[in-house]
């Protein structure tokens, strides 16, 4: 052979790689061209033997000394960390050539038989470049047969070993596509070891790809496995099919296929296959085999064939510990309890002791095998008395299982890990997290131990220790562990430590979806609705969204009204198959709905196939964002006609429905429901209840409701404080906040939002005062927007309009236009224009867009003459799109409401409505009434101003509640805007006249008129 120069250009390490294995997971195709390529893998002395045009390269890759602490570093070789090397060779570029090799050492030494000197090279963790020139050719290649049985040896073992460490199914694919490169696909070992690890990925369409390469094989074994694959996958109607199939290329079954078959057909619950395949069974002989009949006995009891179960468990030769808790089992979950005990009985007669008690489905059954066991002297053993405890757990007799754990003179980590998965799954979170700190002083925990820790931690929001059990995780390995990291990141982000959450994640060797959800929930948990969005779009290129993806993303529609991103979202969930799912369309019901787009969250409920009590709770719940609240009422019955039962959240949904409307006589229908499915006891339904009785005008049933209560939380509380603070009582309603505190009932900031209300409504400035500081002082909450505002509501209701402005100038938080608002629209019911104009300028100067701020400062200027600024106002408004809600009164009589809108005159007997108001007017007069047209603010003529007084839409509500209702009956008329100063005053004298109770709801408060006076003293 003759001598030829070549130069080997560049030699680089690549990354930091976990094992040969790993390495192989990322080798790309090669692309061949005529010029052979081998590789060829040792564990130790490692040669990569490159060809090119009959020249071939030696690299011999050896450890060069010892580890330190290591005497030996050939026996340590496993736990050095791995690399791998590419080397490309100029004159075949193009060619694209590359070789592997996994390095096991902290140097490589590279030399060919023709180098005077062996070059050695330090391997480091960052990427390195090196340059080698002018190698030469050895004389004596190895032999081709020689480099072909070593590259078939190793690569085999090595792509075996890859096979069964990977973790998930990227990398997985990307082995199967190297087997495709090396032509080993068709490898019956290869696809049968394909087809198993799919199957433990949850992926049995692959386990179905792989399979179907080789499915004209008449080799058993890979039927065998795709059979397994669809059974532990739950495809067992495509198992049947796959045995069927089998057969009928008369590819003979053996002792490994009938387990899978059998357990397919029990699945089914298909008595009739079952049979046939048993019948195959002893077609061939199999009729003694253990594992098979013990398959049978499951497959017979889950079809209550419990006859058939006993007879193959009476004719078989060889029994274990499965053959008797199989046939106990199917005894059980059938309720043959006297049978399972007989069974139980022979068991112990034979001389075997049952080390778990699972098969006990009645606490009875369960503590007499615990007499028995008592009796017969087996307690003390360690396996039983973890059975009993598992048992008990089961049953959530916690006593029984602290008992028994006191009492156990031997504990093992089963033990541990038993008591404290079972107190973290019944909610005994802290002791859970007691008993962990107890066992680290005994036993060092496992994964089972640090994940249900993990857990207690993630509840109770111990951040303490749950980073403490983070870095033993660390320290002893257990980093890797996909489950454990997800309940990590979980901790993480419900602790409100997101960044530490993405860290977790972003270092995960192979994250799973369930870590995509996890950091996803934690985003949208914390309010991250932008980067939750965008870890979406990330997650997309490397893993499918499941069910729970859609709905955490749907969450963050209703937070957002992002009705653009529902719909991408809608698209993207019809595309990937999950439109029929239960969960999710409930989700695009409430989404739909939380957006403005309630034809759509309509279109999307009729679409259902199927709806349970979740979707009607969400349709119903959605008709409140709606205009047409009365839909929830109608969706309501639609549901009892369907014959789905309410329950606690239909009840929570539909009654503030009532509140909206205004209907009394639905409220109590409701109640009454309430009553009659047993859910009067429930906190949240009374709070509801109070609310809504208070919101239809009755507030003496608001207060029968707290005080029959046996459970009262903050929210009742707040709700009765509120209630009376609605209605002007506002002593009652700092009564009842005093009742509070005396209870142990800690206040937040809404109860003091609730209680200056209440004071602001009634007058009461200093003891609003009082409560405000209070709240900084003795309870530490820092005053929001809101209570500002209630404040200067305080002072401006009773006349303290410069102390309010001080107030405002004084705060440390910039007011918004609701502050300004507040006082403005009290200097305009004052009469004080020099104030209202000075706060007009505030309220422009913010430019918000609620129109109702600057139709208050237009009003301001109307009052003053300033016409031209008036319509600089409205034009502006105009320009901007926003328009004032027109004012709108309506009342219920006979079960029917009556809505009327301001200068309406196209309602039923109008011209009635207007001679009775005449003749109130006239009645009126004689009293001293004398009309105000300051409230009218349109620049028209005096007469034309009193036209426009008595349309306003209240006066036109209550005269023709007059007309038809009987004299004496008190009226209930709701206004969506606040009253105007005249018509106040209006009705007064109408309660005095008529001698009638009108109760009045503004968009503000109650008003109840009686005799000529008002409750709420002229603070409105």
């Amino acid at each position: 052979m003759g001598r030829r120069k070549t130069t080997y250009k560049y030699i680089g390490l690549q990354g930091n790689i976990k094992g040969l294995n790993r390495s192989l997971a990322n080798i790309h195709p090669v692309r061949r061209t005529g010029k052979r390529l081998v590789k060829v893998f040792y564990p130790c002395d490692i040669r990569v033997y490159i060809c090119n045009g009959g020249y071939i390269y030696v690299f011999l890759v050896t450890p060069l000394s010892p580890l330190r602490g290591h005497s030996d570093s050939q026996a340590k070789l496993s736990s050095f960390r791995s690399q791998y090397f590419i080397v490309r060779a100029s004159a075949i570029q193009r060619a694209a050539h590359v070789a592997f090799a996994s390095i096991f050492s902290c140097s490589v030494r590279l030399y060919s038989k023709f180098d005077s000197k062996p070059k050695t090279y330090l391997l480091s963790s960052a990427p390195k470049w090196f340059k080698i020139h002018n190698l030469r050719p050895p004389v004596e290649p190895p032999a081709p047969s020689q480099m072909k049985a070593c590259r078939s040896r190793d690569i085999y073992t090595s792509i075996s070993k890859a096979l069964s460490s990977s973790g998930n199914r990227k990398d997985l694919q990307k082995l199967h596509s190297l087997l495709i490169t090396f032509g080993l696909h068709k490898s019956l070992f290869f696809s049968g070891k394909l087809i198993s690890k799919y199957s433990q990925l949850k992926d049995p369409n692959s386990s179905l790809f792989a399979f179907r390469e080789n499915s004209q094989t008449n080799n058993a074994y890979i039927w065998n496995t795709i059979i397994r694959a669809m059974t532990h996958n739950g495809f067992y109607t495509k198992a049947l099919e796959l045995y069927a199939e089998m057969r009928k290329i008369e590819v003979k079954p053996d002792n490994y296929t009938f387990p899978s078959v059998i357990n397919a057909c029990g699945g089914l619950k298909d008595f009739e296959k079952g049979r046939v395949v048993h019948e195959h069974v002893t077609e061939l002989g199999f009729e003694s085999d253990l594992y098979i009949n013990n398959s049978l006995i499951d497959m017979y009891s889950r079809c209550n064939e419990l006859h058939c179960a006993r007879e193959v468990f009476d004719q078989m030769p060889l029994r274990d510990i499965v053959s008797w808790n199989s046939l106990i089992s199917g005894y059980t979950s059938n309720g043959f309890f006297e049978d399972a005990l007989e069974i139980y009985t022979q068991l112990r007669m034979d001389g075997l002791c049952p080390t778990v008690l699972r098969w006990a489905r009645e606490i009875q059954q369960g503590q007499k095998v615990h007499g028995l066991a008592e009796k017969v002297g087996t307690c003390r053993n360690v396996i039983v008395s973890n059975g009993l405890l598992s048992m008990y757990f089961k049953f959530d007799m916690l006593h029984n299982c602290w008992r028994i754990f006191n009492e156990m003179v031997h504990r093992d980590s089963v033990t541990w890990n038993t008591i404290i998965c079972g107190y973290c799954e019944s909610g005994l979170y802290e002791e859970s997290i007691r008993l962990y700190m107890e066992m680290v002083g005994h036993f060092e925990p496992d994964i089972l131990t640090i994940t249900s820790v993990l857990r207690a931690c993630t509840y109770v929001g111990n951040l303490k220790l749950g980073r403490y059990v983070h870095e033993y995780m660390v320290r002893t390995g257990y980093e890797f562990d996909i489950i454990a990291s997800n309940i990590i990141i979980n901790m993480y982000a419900k602790c409100g430590y997101v960044l530490h959450a993405r860290e977790v994640f972003e270092n995960m060797g192979g994250q799973d979806l369930v870590s995509w959800n996890s950091l996803l929930g934690g985003y949208t948990e914390n309010g991250l609705y932008q980067e939750a969005i965008e870890l979406f779009r990330r997650m997309k290129i490397t893993f499918q969204p499941d069910f729970v993806t859609y709905v955490t993303l749907l969450s963050i529609c209703t937070e957002l009204a992002n009705i653009n991103f529902t719909e991408e979202l809608h698209c993207d969930i019809i595309k990937q198959g999950f439109g029929s799912t239960q969960t999710v369309g409930n989700a695009l019901v409430d989404a739909y709905a939380k957006c403005g787009k309630m034809e759509n969250a309509l279109k999307q409920f009729e679409n259902m196939k199927i709806r349970d009590t979740v979707t009607w709770n969400s349709i119903i719940s959605s008709c409140g964002h709606s205009e047409n609240s009365s839909l929830g009422f109608r969706m309501l019955r639609r549901m009892r006609m369907e014959g789905i039962m309410p329950d606690i959240p239909t009840f929570l949904s539909t009654l503030p429905l009532c509140s909206y409307l205004i209907a009394k006589r639905q409220g109590k229908e409701m109640h009454g429901c309430i009553f009659k499915f047993g859910f009067e006891s429930n906190t949240p339904i009374g709070n509801a209840l109070i609310e809504m009785y208070s919101n239809t005008g009755s507030l003496n049933s608001s207060i029968l409701v707290f005080e029959q209560m046996k459970t009262r939380d903050l929210v009742s509380w707040t709700a009765i404080i509120s209630s009376y603070g609605m209605y002007g009582e506002g002593r009652k309603a700092l009564e009842a906040f005093e009742n509070m505190k005396a209870a142990g009932i800690f206040p937040d900031y809404i109860v003091f939002i609730a209680v200056i209300y209440a004071c602001s409504h009634s007058g009461l400035v200093q003891e609003g005062r009082a409560c405000f500081e209070q709240m900084k002082k003795d309870y530490n909450i820092v005053p929001r927007l809101e209570h500002y505002a209630c404040v200067v509501d305080l002072l401006s209701r009773s006349g303290l309009l410069a102390e309010a402005e001080e107030f405002i100038l004084s705060m440390p938080l910039k007011p918004d236009a609701s502050i300004w608002g507040v006082l403005l629209s009290a200097c305009r019911a004052s009469g004080d224009m020099k104030i209202a104009e000075r706060v007009s300028e505030h309220v422009l100067q913010l430019n918000s867009n609620d129109p109702g701020y600057h139709v208050l400062a237009s009003n301001v200027y109307a009052a003053l003459g300033r016409w031209d600024q008036v319509r600089k106002i409205r034009t502006s408004l105009k320009a901007k799109g926003l328009k004032k809600d027109p004012g709108c009164s309506w009342l219920e009589i006979q079960n029917r409401v009556y809505y009327f809108g301001a200068g309406d005159r196209f309602f039923k007997q109008h011209k009635e409505v207007i001679g009775l108001l005449d003749v109130l007017s006239g009645l009126m007069a004689k009293e001293g009434y004398a009309a105000d047209v300051k409230f009218v603010l349109h620049d028209v003529e005096e007469d034309e101003k009193l036209g426009m007084l008595c349309g306003h839409s209240e006066r036109l509500a209550i005269a023709f509640s007059l007309l038809h209702t009987k004299p004496g009956t008190p009226l209930l008329v709701m206004k969506n805007l606040r009253v105007c100063g005249d018509c106040h005053t209006v009705t007064k004298y109408i309660s005095k006249i008529m001698c009638r109770e009108i109760l009045v709801r503004d968009a503000n408060r109650f008003h109840l008129f009686k005799d000529g006076t008002c409750s709420c003293r002229d603070h409105w």
